[in-house]
């Protein structure tokens, strides 16, 4: 019997990953990302939350894989990473929060923002155990600066949760902060410092996300068969 329910369990995990991906719209080429890195795949995220009821089950979905953790309140980066992240709060009937993101003047330095809970929410969110939630984690800039600032404001992170994960960056980075990483989908996706970038070393021209944003949508591709899923890892 058990055997039997892991290999159910292992076929609707896959069967959900990939009815996930498919929702995405992906670009392969030479980025740069909010965090300053390069990489090789860019994610049309606004296109995600065009047809809420089609992610609210992915977010269902990784309420109940939190739930185990016994969270007081979720908190998302906003845009993407809040929107779900109120479902998720919604869920598991706790409170939510959110951090916003601020530019830090040196722009072209390695993870140039910061991101920070309103004033009027610092004090609450003190002494509380919290579940960071995102869409899609890479680099992992949004969730790095949101677990920074909740231990600033006395609060616990104890768990990290995402939509998408890709490549391994950002668990590696949480693993060496003990605090573990769910996930209902997960992609290997290259990431580099600028100064070891393959793709700069084959002078493959490089595109500046933040400045080339609003040209993004008109020349996404839906590409549901390249974004090949790897296998599962529940973290």
């Amino acid at each position: 019997m058990k055997a039997a329910h892991g290999m159910a369990l292992m076929v609707r995990n896959a069967v959900m990953q990939k009815e996930l991906l498919n929702l995405l719209a992906a670009r392969k080429g030479h980025f740069r990302l909010e965090s300053g890195h390069h990489g090789d795949l860019w994610l049309n995220l606004d296109l995600l939350f065009v047809r809420p009821n089609h992610v609210r089950r992915f977010a269902v979905e990784l309420a109940d894989r939190l739930s185990k953790y016994n969270v007081a309140a979720v908190c998302g980066p906003l845009v993407g990473g809040a929107l779900v992240a109120q479902t998720v709060a919604s869920e598991l009937d706790v409170e939510f929060y959110y951090t916003e993101r601020f530019v830090l003047p040196e722009r072209d330095a390695l993870v140039p923002v910061e991101y920070r809970i309103p004033n009027g929410l610092r004090k609450m969110v003190h002494g509380k155990d919290v579940a960071i939630v995102d869409d899609v984690i890479n680099a992992g800039s949004a969730v790095r600066g949101t677990l920074a600032e909740l231990r600033s404001c006395g609060a616990r992170p104890v768990v990290v949760g995402a939509l998408l994960v890709l490549g391994s960056a950002a668990p590696g980075f949480f693993a060496g902060q003990n605090v573990p990483v769910e996930s209902i989908a997960y992609l290997p996706s290259g990431l580099w410092v600028p100064s070891e970038c393959p793709l700069c070393a084959s002078q493959t021209p490089l595109e500046d996300i933040a400045a080339d944003r609003q040209n993004f949508a008109e020349r996404s591709v839906w590409l549901p068969t390249p974004l090949t899923p790897a296998p599962i890892h529940r973290r």
